[in-house]
């Protein structure tokens, strides 16, 4: 039967020496038997154990479970089970890295509207991301809302047209304005807009966010903070108290 030596195993194992070592100290790999000379010598059996334990510390296992593990008589249900908890671990471990990538590229993304960089921008862009989910649900509301008082109008222009019913239009004006004031104060109720000279965050009065020229992310007002008047950047906002 062959024998290996500490450095002929750590070979073949791809690791190193003093890791072979660290694992004799540990009680998880100890050597069938001792040269002459002293020398830890390794049997096929080790070697074995020890691309098992190699192969367990690749997935992230601790050196404290392995040891357990290998102590068992039956390791098999144990190991199961330890792959399933480490699997769910490294699912959570890349979520998150997922969740810290989408940041990453989104500060990075916001970063390139910034004419002057400074920590308040990034102050700015970080608020606007951990805030993008819940706009995007204000968003959605509206438009799932908004979708039948559209297609009504759209009706009743049709039937106007064609059947001469103008009374249809009526009621869909009677039904339009009502819901055009709930939506709207329901809109600016939850969005607050970034000044982008002193980074505050405000709350515009409705009249004048309702008249104020805007893209679909900026809105042109007047900071409630430093007075500038110019677009500043829409973010959710819902938990801040409204101006006027």
């Amino acid at each position: 039967m062959s024998k290996y030596t500490t450095g002929e195993i750590a070979k073949l194992c791809g690791v190193t020496v003093r890791t072979v070592q660290y694992y004799d100290t540990r009680g998880i790999l100890v050597p069938t038997e001792l040269s002459e000379g002293g020398r830890r010598l390794y049997s096929e059996d080790d070697l074995e154990r020890m691309k098992i334990i190699c192969f367990l510390r690749d997935l992230g296992l601790p050196i404290d479970s392995i040891g357990q593990l290998l102590s068992e008589e039956n390791p098999g249900n144990v190991i199961s089970l330890l792959l399933e908890q480490q699997e769910q671990t490294l699912k959570e471990e890349i979520d998150e890295r997922t969740r810290q990538l989408s940041k990453l590229e989104g500060l990075k993304e916001g970063l390139k509207s910034v004419k002057h960089f400074s920590v308040q921008s990034i102050g700015d862009i970080a608020h606007i991301m951990s805030n993008k989910e819940k706009l995007k649900k204000v968003h959605k509301i509206l438009v799932l809302t908004g979708l039948p008082v559209s297609l009504f109008q759209l009706t009743t222009i049709a039937l106007w047209i064609l059947k001469g019913y103008w009374w249809l239009f009526v009621l869909w004006l009677a039904v339009a304005i009502p819901y055009g004031i709930i939506a709207s104060r329901y809109y600016f109720g939850h969005v607050a807009y970034i000044c982008p000279q002193c980074h505050t965050i405000f709350k515009p009065t409705l009249k004048e966010a309702l008249f104020a020229r805007h893209t679909p992310s900026t809105r042109k007002l007047s900071c409630t903070a430093c007075g500038h008047h110019g677009f500043c950047v829409e973010t959710y906002g819902k938990e801040l108290a409204n101006h006027g």
